[in-house]
């Protein structure tokens, strides 16, 4: 049986949680894995709390439901921890991805996970690099520094792809700096 590694975003209509689950697979893919990447909402507004799925595996597989039990989960909107629970059915290895201003001690307290926590502050790091409060990309890297699911190169490489120019530069910025700025316990 294949050995997949499942990650699930949490994060508002409009902060590129799609994206983020889409960049993570392709870059699995460059790499030759099998992906899978999707996302959950309904017919929501923008702001509204959203999923996306993010599956690899060094082999085949077909599964195709929601990932509920993930070994990864990110955390693009830190105001959802309050709302949603963003660690329901996290393996009790997991690991959490946040963006938050506070340190991964206190947040692995807080949320109450027996894994890894990596924290960044990817808003901050968004503002400085990009110009907008979009933190998808800088929980990217974050989320490949703490998981090592990809490499750093395959990341950015995917993001390029899709964003061209001084925008892409501007993202790729946000990328290795989280890469680099993220806190773990």
């Amino acid at each position: 049986m294949a050995k997949i590694t499942e990650v699930r975003f949490h994060g508002r209509g409009g902060q590129g949680v799609v994206t983020a689950s889409r960049l993570l697979a392709n870059a699995a893919l460059s790499e030759g894995k099998w992906i899978q990447a999707f996302p959950e909402f309904g017919p929501e507004r923008a702001g509204a709390p959203i999923k996306g799925y993010t599956r690899i595996s060094d082999e085949k597989f077909t599964i195709k439901s929601a990932v509920y039990t993930p070994d990864v989960v990110a955390v693009i909107d830190p105001t959802l921890v309050k709302l949603v629970p963003v660690t329901e059915g996290l393996k009790a290895d997991g690991i959490v991805v946040i963006n938050s201003e506070s340190d991964p001690v206190t947040v692995k307290s807080e949320l109450n996970v027996q894994g890894t926590v990596g924290v960044v502050n990817a808003t901050d790091i968004a503002l400085e690099t990009i110009g907008r409060p979009i933190a998808n990309t800088a929980i990217l890297g974050a989320l490949v520094n703490v998981t090592g699911l990809v490499k750093l190169d395959s990341l950015i490489e995917a993001l390029l792809e899709i964003f061209k120019g001084g925008v892409g530069q501007k993202n790729v910025e946000a990328i290795k700096r989280s890469y680099e700025e993220v806190k773990v316990a």
